[in-house]
C-alpha cells in the first residue's frame, strides 16, 4: 500500500479510530499496529509477511539469547554475529544474488538463466532488515534492555509510516514507545497533519511532476540538447529530494497521530 493510494484514504482514518479506542489499553493497542502494519504491508504481496516475520522473530529472540548468556560475552557476541549475518543473508539473496550471478556469468560469457531465482524484491526489505538489527546491536552493548514482550517488539520493526520507504529508527529511540501508555494529544495531531500535508506536496506536486519531464527525456536522452540534459538533470535532483523528503515527512506526521 503506498501513502498516496486511496486504499491509504480509507485505512489511515480507520486504523487511527481503532487504535485511539484502545488508549487505555496498552497490549491490544500494540497488537492493532502490528495487525494494521501487517496488513499495510501485505497489501502488496502477502507472502513477504512470512519473511518480516521471521526476521522480526530471530531479532527478537537473539535479544532473549543475549541477556541468558549475561557475563558469557563470547556466547553474547556469537548471538549477534549469528542474528547479523543470517539477516543479512536473507536481504542479500533477495536483494543481490540475481545481480551478482547475472554479472559473473555475462564476465565469463555463459548462460545465467540456470542459476537465477528470479525473486521479487520484497518492499522496504532493507528498511526493516537495519531496523531489526539495530535492536540486536543495540541489546549487545548493553545500550538497550531486551524487550519480553514480543507484540511491542513486531510493532517497533513492522510499524507502518515507516516500513516500505524508511526513515530507519534506531530500537533505542522507538522501541520504548511501544512499552509506555500513549494518550492523544490534538496539538501533536494537527502537526502531524499538518507535515503529512507538507510530505504530499513534496511527493505529488514537485517529485511526481518533475518525474514527467525527466523520464521523457532519458528516454531519448541520445537525442536530446546539452541545456534539455543539464535541465532534466537539475530537475531529477528535486526529484529525488521530493520523493524522499516527502515519504520521510508523510512517515513522521503519521506517526504523531498515533502518538509516536
Amino acid at each position: 500500500m503506498l501513502f498516496n493510494s486511496f486504499e491509504f484514504l480509507l485505512f489511515l482514518p480507520l486504523v487511527f479510530a481503532a487504535y485511539w479506542a484502545l488508549a487505555r489499553h496498552l497490549r491490544l493497542q500494540n497488537l492493532l499496529v502490528v495487525a494494521a502494519s501487517y496488513v499495510f504491508y501485505g497489501w502488496w504481496d502477502w507472502r513477504f509477511l512470512f519473511l518480516i516475520a521471521f526476521t522480526s522473530f530471530c531479532s527478537w529472540g537473539s535479544g532473549l539469547l543475549i541477556e541468558k548468556a549475561g557475563e558469557n560475552h563470547q556466547k553474547a557476541k556469537f548471538i549477534s554475529i549469528a542474528n547479523i549475518v543470517l539477516n543479512l543473508l536473507i536481504l542479500g539473496v533477495f536483494k543481490y544474488y540475481d545481480f551478482f550471478v547475472t554479472s559473473f556469468a555475462e564476465m565469463f560469457g555463459a548462460n545465467p538463466d540456470g542459476l537465477l531465482l528470479k525473486i521479487i524484491l520484497p518492499v522496504g526489505i532493507s528498511f526493516y532488515t537495519f531496523q531489526a538489527l539495530s535492536y540486536s546491536i543495540d541489546v549487545y552493548r548493553k545500550k538497550l534492555e531486551p524487550t519480553h514482550d514480543i507484540i511491542q517488539f513486531f510493532a517497533f520493526v513492522s510499524f507502518f509510516p515507516q516500513l516500505v520507504a524508511g526513515p530507519i529508527e534506531r530500537a533505542t529511540n522507538l522501541l520504548p514507545q511501544f512499552s509506555k501508555p500513549r494518550s492523544f494529544d490534538y496539538d501533536t495531531a494537527v502537526d502531524g497533519v499538518r507535515q503529512m500535508l507538507w510530505g504530499f506536496f513534496k511527493k505529488i506536486v514537485v517529485a511526481d511532476n518533475c518525474a514527467v519531464f525527466v523520464d521523457s527525456v532519458w528516454a531519448d536522452y541520445a537525442s536530446q540538447s546539452g541545456s534539455t540534459l543539464f535541465i532534466a538533470a537539475v530537475l531529477f535532483t528535486f526529484q529525488i529530494y521530493g520523493d524522499f523528503s516527502g515519504y520521510s515527512d508523510i512517515a513522521i506526521g503519521t506517526s504523531k497521530l498515533f502518538g509516536i
